[in-house]
């Protein structure tokens, strides 16, 4: 009723299951495509501002095709009507849930800036974000106009919206001092860790270029965090970014920072990158917060060739953020009045241009726009291009590899295919366990391909354990080839498998497997808990439930005797199959001579445990099997007993089971009564399929 293969070397497995498909039932999508630019029209001698203009007097072209215009509009701060705190107020609501889109005026906004203050204090020196807090402060309250309505968001342990848009200035300076309050270092007062604390990191410490990539990361997810929460509102948005550099370790960061533009792109949200650190004189030795250099690179210009690199790597994604969106960098002064104002001046009045491409292709390509004015004499302003959104089968290497990262990361679970998972545990020596991890996906959510004479289709497959301190301490991550030789196998369930060597305590697991035809995706998570059995006077594994049984060279406590059990993730049977069940109980006691009857004789282990399974439906028992005595150790070097029942489940009648598992320790007047659902159903007469079924990957 099987189908099943080894993946060498690895020792992971993939197991297709019989099992019926659900109806998926009707979903209907549609998507649209529209394109808003902001274009700043100036006069080419003045520089002044030029309106009356009017949607005739534009034409956009994208990769010098000539688009038609679907919206146009203009606005300008001169217009600008006063807000109260409550219109103000339902911005934000209108940006995070469709209720309240749907009550929210979106004319309200017109004519007025929005901008956003990110104070990026991961980043920041305790003498960078003084300055950066002064000039954010003097700019409120002397700088800010009626037009304005200025929200302040903060990066730290956890990105925070410290406030939602204002025009309140008095509001905004006291939320801004917060910065460099009394946490100087720009870390919110105890977000910290104990300063009497201290971690064991030995043999787990990353080098510098991986905390680059992870810190990068943090920052660019932060910026496209903002950008979506933005994008439901049509109006410009700046963002004004203090940060203290940002760096990428080569093309490591490519995909977030081309995810965190198209955020902010397709947000209508330009970016103002302003360098912190203000105009800095780099020594060829360094500062303080290096070690003292060796060799000649401070003689022959090595040592200071590396330093204006660094510095200019820093930079050089600050530059990017913002050409690619529509800003401007702000780097190497000590002046940073002047991201203020070209922020109000780029937003003081200009026209807002939205087209759908007539190229409908989902590639993921960068494309070229170009906007002409048929008014001589004008100086237009406006974003070069975008890049066009990508379907899974167009998308980049990278791209798809930070998809999968970013939904194992996410608190939303990916729903579009089932995925169903079970963990078991077996401890291997006093305090560390084998935790076996098998997810289940139907055959039939697989897309497969015809590929020679077989049907062809693979799995990306990610996964992580998390400890109590929100720690990653094991992860998984693997593409799967599957091969099928006919349609009947697409009935089937793909069962894949892995495992971790863990100790006691209590984690988290969470698994994303992907199609790689569509890109649809799956997640489970669940938490397991690994005992600590010196506290427990019936020391019992996880009890293994098994339809399936095959040949294995794997040294794992799935293997006894060279046959390895496939647990049966969703418990369900076929009355043409067996129950096979495998457990396995440490340290139990030893019979004491004088505790026997007379005459007998203890047991060449000196142990005495009694198993017996029990089937219920409701009150009444239905079958009961009859009781296995072990008398000896017999799991080499784990002072371990290891008990297998085989149940065959052709003389009962289909139907819901609750299994009870007695198990006796004789010796210590110990015992357990472990339960656990089946469901037997009638046996629908598939043939198996062997292990040519699948080939190896």
């Amino acid at each position: 009723m099987t189908m099943c293969v080894m993946l060498a070397p690895t020792g992971w497995q993939m197991i297709a299951q019989v099992s019926p498909v659900p109806d998926s039932g009707f979903v209907l999508k549609a998507e649209t495509d529209l394109v808003l630019t902001t274009v700043v029209a100036r006069d080419a001698k003045t520089g002044a501002l030029v309106d009356g203009l009017t949607r005739g007097d534009f034409t956009i072209l994208e990769n010098g095709k000539v688009q038609p215009l679907s919206s146009f509009d203009f606005e300008t701060v001169d217009r600008a009507q006063a807000l109260n705190e409550a219109t103000i107020s339902g911005l934000a609501a209108a940006a995070q849930n469709t209720a309240a889109r749907n009550s929210f005026r979106p004319d309200a906004l017109r004519d007025h800036r929005l901008i956003v203050f990110f104070f990026d204090l991961s980043s920041m020196q305790p003498e960078d974000l003084d300055r950066s807090v002064a000039a954010a402060r003097e700019f409120v309250q002397n700088k800010m106009q009626p037009a304005d309505l200025i929200a302040l968001v903060s990066l730290d342990t956890s990105l925070k919206v410290d406030q939602d848009f204002t025009s309140d200035k008095t509001l905004l300076a006291g939320k801004i001092g917060v910065y460099n309050g009394t946490a100087g270092a720009g870390f919110a007062a105890g977000a910290g860790a104990s300063s009497n604390q201290v971690e064991d990191a030995s043999g787990a410490t990353p080098d510098e270029s991986e905390y680059n990539d992870v810190n990068t990361d943090r920052e660019l997810y932060a910026l496209r965090t903002i950008s979506k929460s933005l994008e439901k509102i049509n109006q410009k948005k700046s963002l004004l970014y203090f940060s203290g550099g940002l760096s990428r370790d080569g093309i490591e960061n490519q995909a977030s920072l081309r995810a965190a533009i198209n955020a902010a792109v397709r947000a209508n949200l330009a970016i103002y990158t302003l360098d912190t650190r203000g105009l800095q004189a780099i020594s060829p030795l360094g500062d303080a917060s290096t070690g003292s250099l060796r060799g000649t690179g401070g003689f022959n210009g090595g040592a200071i060739q590396n330093n204006l690199d660094a510095n200019f790597a820093s930079q050089e994604t600050l530059t990017t953020l913002a050409a690619d969106t529509g800003g401007k960098a702000f780097l190497d002064s000590n002046d940073f009045a002047p991201a203020f104002a070209q922020i109000q001046r780029d937003s003081s009045a200009y026209y807002l241009l939205g087209f759908q491409p007539l190229n409908r292709v989902r590639d993921g390509r960068y494309r070229k726009l170009t906007v002409r004015v048929n008014r001589p004499g004008v100086k237009l302003e406006y974003r070069a291009g975008y890049y066009a959104p990508a379907d899974f089968q167009h998308a980049a290497k990278e791209d798809r590899e930070h998809e999968l990262q970013e939904q194992l990361a996410s608190d939303s679970p990916a729903t579009d295919i089932p995925l169903y998972l079970d963990a078991n545990y077996f401890r291997l020596e006093e305090g560390r366990f084998f935790v076996a991890v098998d997810l289940i996906v139907p055959g039939s959510q697989i897309p497969f391909k015809k590929g020679g004479d077989r049907e062809k289709a693979t799995l990306d497959v990610i996964g992580v354990v998390i400890d109590e301190a929100k720690r990653p301490i094991g992860n998984v991550r693997e593409t799967v080839k599957l091969a099928v030789d006919d349609e009947a196998a697409r009935q089937k369930n793909i069962q894949y498998s892995t495992s971790f060597n863990l100790p006691v305590g209590k984690y988290h697991l969470k698994f994303v497997v992907r199609e790689n035809q569509s890109g649809h995706m799956g997640s489970f998570e669940t938490d397991i808990v690994l005992p600590d059995m010196r506290k427990t006077p019936m020391k019992l594994s996880s009890i293994v439930l098994s339809s399936l049984r095959m040949p294995s060279k794997l040294a794992t406590p799935l293997v006894r005797g060279g046959v390895q059990y496939v647990p049966n993730v969703s418990h369900v049977f076929r009355r043409g199959q067996h129950l096979f069940l495998l457990y396995e109980v440490y340290d139990p006691a030893r019979v004491k001579v004088e505790n026997l009857a007379a005459g007998a004789k203890p047991g060449k282990g000196g142990i005495r445990l009694i198993s017996s399974l029990e089937l219920m439906q409701g009150s009444t028992k239905v079958y009961e099997t009859s009781a296995i005595e072990a008398t000896a150790l017999n799991v080499g070097g784990r002072e371990a007993v290891a008990v297998e029942l085989d149940v065959p489940l052709e003389k009962l009648a289909a139907g819901t089971y609750i299994g009870q598992l007695n198990v006796v320790d004789d010796a210590a007047g110990s015992f357990a009564f472990p339960r656990f659902a089946v469901l037997v159903r009638e046996d629908g007469g598939n043939q198996a399929l062997g292990a040519s079924g699948l080939t190896k990957p």
